[in-house]
């Protein structure tokens, strides 16, 4: 049997900067990939194939693009890269499609996107704490600049089926016992980062640099703490401030370079994913008793913000 055959075939859901990457990845490798996207993306990697540019060069893939969900009927492995707050319409738009023995992973920002997916499909789902800094520039182009791997959970052999396959794409995997905890540690520094970035229009080398930004950075860390011990969450290696912001800090000196993906989608006009970070832990903190109004107020700002772009 030959190495294309033994793959499984794989949809991407959400080709936007995340899909993108990872698809692109997929398909380098000789996987079968359908990619499943905007009309403007599907029209792009269609006539021009899609290009990924990183720092030392530049590939072009050629990959199957389709905007149409039915896609994932022949598919096996679906990666959902969707924007938080379009999980459950997509789930929705999937199920009918899935095959009952289909895998779905959530790469996604958030800590629920699994569950609204189980909710809806009913078929085997895995969440995912992904760490990638990349972009769009226009349709069809994929900008990298740091990292891009991932940790999914919890063990069991079909998730150890799931992180072979990332691996064998060269996409590092790593599988956790406590995913919840480890989605927790990527919104903490989500919650720490993003918001600041998009409303600061600042790269994360910026905020790093900053003895300001790192003291509104302190606020942040101290109140999606609080939450995670209101909510009986333990963040792997993460007790307290010190830890939390080495943690964010961390993120910002790998991905120095890059704009957060909320600062990103206010640029362009778009309805971005804060519902699902800093305003996840200002509902959460509301039905726990746990003040947050650092959280609150990017929240309320960010959300102020996408009005000016999107209708």
């Amino acid at each position: 049997m030959s190495q294309r055959e033994e793959w499984p075939r794989i949809a991407l859901i959400g080709a936007g900067a995340v899909g993108g990457y990872f698809g692109g990845m997929f398909a380098r490798a000789g996987a079968p990939v359908v990619m499943i996207g905007r009309k403007t993306f599907v029209d792009a990697v269609s006539t021009n194939g899609l290009l990924i540019e990183k720092t030392d060069g530049e590939e072009r893939i050629h990959v199957t693009a389709t905007t149409e969900m039915s896609a994932v009927r022949n598919c096996s492995l679906s990666l959902l890269c969707v924007k938080a707050n379009d999980t459950s319409t997509a789930a929705k738009q999937m199920a009918p499609f899935l095959a009952p023995n289909a895998m779905v992973v959530c790469l996604q920002n958030g800590v629920d996107s699994a569950e609204q997916v189980r909710a809806v499909t009913n078929v085997f789902t895995l969440p995912a704490a992904v760490y990638v800094a990349v972009s769009v520039p226009q349709p069809g182009v994929v900008k990298y600049l740091a990292r891009g791997d991932l940790i999914i959970g919890p063990p069991s052999e079909k998730t150890t089926e799931v992180a072979n396959v990332f691996e064998r794409a060269g996409i590092r995997c790593r599988i956790s016992s406590n995913i919840e905890g480890e989605l927790w540690v990527k919104l903490l520094c989500n919650c720490a980062l993003n918001a600041i970035s998009a409303l600061g229009q600042a790269r994360y080398r910026q905020i790093a640099e900053s003895a300001d930004a790192k003291r509104l950075m302190e606020q942040i860390v101290d109140e999606v703490l609080a939450v995670a011990r209101a909510a009986h969450v333990v963040l792997p290696g993460i007790g307290d401030r010190q830890a939390g912001m080495a943690a964010a800090m961390e993120i910002a000196t790998q991905m120095a370079g890059a704009m957060s993906s909320t600062a990103q989608d206010l640029d362009r006009g778009r309805s971005t994913e804060i519902d699902a970070l800093n305003g996840y832990i200002s509902r959460r903190g509301a039905d726990l008793g746990v003040p947050v109004p650092v959280n609150r107020a990017l929240f309320t700002l960010v959300k102020l913000a996408e009005q000016r772009g999107v209708p």
